[in-house]
């Protein structure tokens, strides 16, 4: 009886080794295989999606520079027609007040009467020279 179960074990054992090596081992290369396989695949999607990111980032980073580099302009343009309208403005409000004097001048002039030529004349030399100016 006891000689029936160890050939039983022997039996078993061996149809397991038999399993292992005409079943399992295949199965555990091939698998071994698709994983290594996979693995490279991995690999090289990954080494091609960051160079792709690199390569996207630098043309980000390029036309972000080219887009500063042209509001820089911008302001610069900006910046000198705001100083050139400023001193255009400070022009027209010395030639405002120039303008508003004169006025003032020759109504003085045209309200003065016959008797007062010495003043006529103090009025126009002050007239002449303000327009000189």
């Amino acid at each position: 009886e006891l000689a029936k179960i160890n050939k039983r074990q022997d039996d078993i054992i061996r149809f397991i080794r038999h399993y292992e090596e005409e079943q399992l081992n295949p199965m555990i290369r091939v698998t071994n295989s698709i994983a290594l396989r996979f693995d490279t695949i991995g690999k090289t999607l990954e080494t091609l999606i960051l160079s792709q990111l690199e390569a996207s980032q630098e043309r980000q980073t390029a036309v972000l520079k080219k887009l500063s580099e042209q509001f820089g302009n911008h302001a610069d343009v900006i910046n000198n027609q705001s100083k050139q309208i400023n001193a255009l403005y400070q022009i027209h409000q010395r030639d405002y007040k120039k303008l508003l004097h004169l006025i003032q001048l020759y109504s003085e002039l045209s309200a003065c009467g016959v008797m007062d030529s010495k003043r006529k004349e103090s009025l126009k030399v002050e007239i002449s020279n303000l327009i000189n100016i």
